[in-house]
């Protein structure tokens, strides 16, 4: 499977870190250092375009070290980029950590999975099948 990249930065492509890496690095593509305060969020352009093939989407996800070491998190948990979407990647980022961030031109703040997904048929019935888990949820089997 190939996806189209158009790169309008000044960084390199994204690209897998290792061998097993599932994720590509997006690196932020900024005029000026970027700092965000405790709890701020920001958007932050990567001057990356994608044309994804149908049947499969991109998926915007924290990068780990930086979610551990600063705090640097996405507030919208995974960004989906849809087949059709053809606009620049932005990375919408929040600081949970108490110290600031900054951001750089070129940093690496986020991986671009590329996931293959189905379509739902919808179909309306009046009940659902029965199961051993039921209602169960939001913790229901313990700790």
């Amino acid at each position: 499977m190939k996806v189209k990249i158009v790169n309008k930065s000044k960084n390199e492509l994204p690209k897998y870190q290792t061998k097993g890496s599932s994720g590509m690095d997006l690196r932020a593509n900024l005029e000026e250092p970027l700092i965000l305060k405790n709890l701020d969020r920001a958007l932050v352009p990567t001057g990356i375009f994608v044309e994804i093939p149908e049947g499969f989407e991109g998926q915007v996800r924290a990068r780990s070290g930086l979610a551990l070491k600063k705090g640097l998190s996405l507030p919208n948990g995974i960004g989906t980029i849809d087949s059709d979407y053809r606009g620049e990647l932005k990375v919408i980022v929040i600081n949970l950590g108490r110290e600031d961030i900054i951001i750089n031109d070129g940093d690496r703040i986020a991986q671009l999975v590329i996931m293959k997904y189905e379509r739902a048929e919808i179909e309306i019935v009046e009940s659902l099948t029965d199961s051993d888990r039921q209602e169960g949820g939001f913790g229901h089997t313990g700790v």
